[in-house]
């Protein structure tokens, strides 16, 4: 297994363009199970867990073909179903989150599917009931069976229905979405989640010729159609890729422009880092970051401490959370970062003590950040990454670190960041990727 090396106090200067989305890519390729006709995406992110989805839909009999850097057809004309009563099958996509959004387009097209539980970032519980409850609203049956941990859904034919969500899960609503899509009669999802991700699908998914109105709100009405067909579809920049990028250029004193950034699908993320003090500017579809010796947390009008924390969209999605985290321990002033969603993600911060930073986990779901203003650097250390976004917290932590660190379970980072050494190492960072 590898592992960075990474060589502290290295300021970065020039650009970089954001990957494809990760979160986006996880359910269009799911979707293309909706149609046997060919999908062409675009700007797919080559990151271990879309390379392991693809290869999961190539065994499933998905013709996949790749015509360049983030290009690739697919055609699902020839599924093989019975591969996905195989312990392969078990095994390859229960290593695999995103992978439980097949079950919403082969229940639509086909009638049924099948699915382990799904892995994934060890970040607290990450239930899937509100995906099987709307599958019943539809009319599915669902069994779980406890001793091989396998989800079956199935349906002679799923029926529109009205439904509110118990949670705006993002993967919920966009795999309840392909399920109704081909449902007959009229299809109604209030407390939908209404993320970007979420409005890029059912454009795809319109395209394709459903029928999905209120798209970018959180009451989705789709009218249930018999078949789709092709389209071609290019994947939105990584937003979370964007805002991990600004917080490297603040924490490292670094000057960074990030090219191409879709700036009006960021939604609050831009002001958040304004929060923390951190000066950017919008140029185009770009995002100049310059360098800054420090940053002052602002506090909120009636002087209490600032308090950052992550909500449905429109609100900050908590995949940055993690980041900003991270880049207040250098800021000037006091912080509450409140995780709410997941009770887990905030356990990686013993590292960043471990290190030097003032913080106070307060519970499972809140941590106290009190900036260091650049007055001290934080130490060198040998660390571990336990999740995608704890990752690049660390690393974004070792790179303005005095001394060389180490990052074991880099694979973590690999899931969500394309070739992110080669990338920061072109900008002037020291990332080497050695043996363990």
């Amino acid at each position: 297994m590898a592992v960075f090396k990474v060589t502290g106090g290295c300021r970065m200067a020039g650009e970089i363009v954001p990957q494809g989305a990760k979160n986006e890519a996880l359910q269009i390729l799911c979707a293309v199970l909706l149609t046997p006709d060919k999908v062409t995406v675009r700007n797919v992110p080559a990151i271990l867990d879309v390379n392991n989805l693809i290869l999961l839909l190539q065994n499933m009999g998905v013709h996949v073909e790749k015509q360049g850097e983030g290009v690739y057809i697919f055609q699902a004309a020839d599924v093989d179903l019975d591969y996905l009563k195989t312990v392969e099958f078990q095994k390859k996509a229960s290593a695999l989150r995103g992978s439980v959004m097949i079950v919403g387009p082969l229940l639509a097209r086909f009638g049924y599917g099948y699915m382990p539980r799904p892995g994934g970032d060890k970040i607290g519980r990450r239930r899937l009931d509100t995906h099987f409850i709307g599958f019943r609203n539809l009319g599915a049956t669902f069994s779980y069976n406890a001793d091989d941990y396998f989800y079956t859904v199935e349906a002679s034919h799923l029926q529109g229905a009205y439904m509110l969500l118990d949670e705006a899960s993002v993967t919920g609503t966009a795999n309840i979405v392909m399920a109704a899509v081909m449902a007959h009669g009229i299809t109604t999802i209030y407390n939908a989640a209404c993320e970007p991700y979420v409005q890029q699908l059912c454009r795809m998914l319109n395209r394709m010729g459903a029928k999905i109105s209120g798209v970018g709100s959180n009451l989705l009405t789709i009218e249930g159609v018999e078949r789709l067909g092709g389209t071609d579809h290019i994947i939105l920049p990584d937003m979370i890729e964007v805002g991990s990028f600004i917080g490297m250029a603040a924490m490292t004193r670094s000057e960074l422009t990030v090219k191409n950034v879709s700036y009006g699908n960021l939604g609050i993320i831009p002001d958040q880092f304004a929060r923390l003090g951190i000066a950017l500017e919008q140029r185009g579809d770009d995002i100049y970051v310059p360098a800054q010796e420090h940053y002052e947390i602002e506090s909120f009008i009636d002087g209490s401490i600032m308090t950052i924390a992550d909500a449905p969209w429109p609100g900050l999605t908590p995949d940055l959370l993690s980041v900003f985290l991270v880049v207040a321990t250098q800021a000037k002033g006091t912080v509450l970062i409140h995780q709410k969603m997941f009770e887990s993600r905030l356990f990686f911060v013993d590292k960043l003590i471990d290190m030097g930073a003032q913080i106070i986990l307060c519970d499972p779901h809140r941590a106290t950040v009190i900036g260091h203003d650049h007055r001290f650097t934080l130490r060198a250390a040998r660390m571990s990454s336990p999740d995608i976004r704890a990752g690049i917290a660390l690393l974004i932590a070792a790179m303005s670190a005095e001394g060389t660190s180490y990052i074991h379970h880099i694979d973590q980072i690999d899931r969500g960041y394309q070739h992110i050494d080669r990338r920061l190492n072109a900008l002037g960072a020291r990332i080497e990727r050695v043996g363990e």
